[in-house]
């Protein structure tokens, strides 16, 4: 690689070397991986604490958004020895590891474990509902979510009409839900947890909440994962909590022909949507700079 290629930066104490800042990502738009960089590093302040603690799985487009994609659980080859690892029992679902019975997830906890995947064309960072402890073994989870996934002849009116429906069934139970379009096709649900339950116990709530609502709103909602049922309806993705899977944090970026991202919502848009078709729509990168400038963190606040 040659030094035009590659520069040298600190971050955080620690000195990064980034390569290939000008190389396309986004070809639709021409957004680069420099511009990639310089997103998460403005959004960091908002996207950090929601990874802190959290093993990250990571999709790459190292050719951009155009090009092959993979999958990334265990920590890159040649990471450097400050990136934390959490060691991480595996099970069958979640697939083989190098490294025997455990995979090696890195976990983002700073500006520089942040840069240092999003320069390797780290795009989409997925995580677990749960944390990981001080002893690097995962804790109970902290938090359910529900992915709002529509079927075809569905959209993102549907999913907010949705969204609205889980949010009343769940605060009967005491539980205040949070909204996220999820910059591909859906809304991602997400009520905070007391970490006094098991994921498989939480997968179940959530499962039955989904049987429940399909039962009183069948012309719209769908608990089951076949995919021939889904058309004109909004399927509740609720397997997510199973404490193998993971779903794309809040502020993440996602790999589509245009920069969107998984853009937290305040409940007044999500109601617009449900009766507004236009009136609700994916948020780029740009916009959401904007609106965490403007309005704060709306997934916290």
């Amino acid at each position: 690689m040659s030094a035009e290629e590659e520069t040298r930066v600190e971050v955080d104490g620690r000195t990064l070397r980034l390569s290939n800042l000008d190389k396309v990502l986004y070809p639709r738009t021409g957004t680069t991986k420099g511009e990639v960089l310089h997103y998460y590093a403005q959004v960091a302040p908002v996207l950090l604490p929601l990874v802190a603690d959290r093993a990250v799985t990571r999709i790459r487009w190292p050719n951009g958004t155009e090009q092959h994609r993979f999958f990334e659980k265990n920590a890159p080859a040649g990471a450097p020895s400050w990136l934390r690892i959490a060691k991480v029992p595996t099970t069958g679902s979640r697939g083989g590891s190098r490294h025997g019975d455990h995979l090696e997830f890195p976990v983002i906890d700073g500006l520089a474990s942040l840069t240092y995947l999003a320069n390797l064309a780290a795009l989409e960072l997925h995580v677990h509902q749960w944390r990981v402890g001080r002893n690097g073994q995962p804790k109970r989870p902290d938090r359910l979510v529900i992915d709002l996934d529509p079927g075809e002849g569905a959209g993102l009116a549907e999913c907010a009409e949705a969204a609205l429906l889980v949010r009343e069934r769940l605060a009967a139970d005491d539980l205040d839900t949070r909204a996220v379009t999820s910059g591909s096709k859906g809304i991602h649900l997400y009520a905070d947890l007391p970490g006094t339950q098991s994921a498989d116990e939480v997968r179940d709530y959530v499962h039955g909440v989904a049987e429940e609502l399909e039962k009183a709103h069948r012309g719209l909602l769908l608990s089951q994962m076949t995919k021939a049922k889904r058309s004109g309806k909004v399927f509740l993705d609720w397997s997510q909590n199973a404490a193998s899977k993971t779903t794309i944090t809040p502020y993440s970026l996602r790999g589509r022909e245009t920069p969107y991202v998984a853009a937290p919502r305040s409940w007044d848009e999500i109601e617009a949507g449900a009766e507004d078709p236009l009136a609700l729509e994916q948020l780029t990168y740009a916009e959401v700079l904007d609106r965490v400038a403007g309005r704060g963190d709306l997934f916290t606040s």
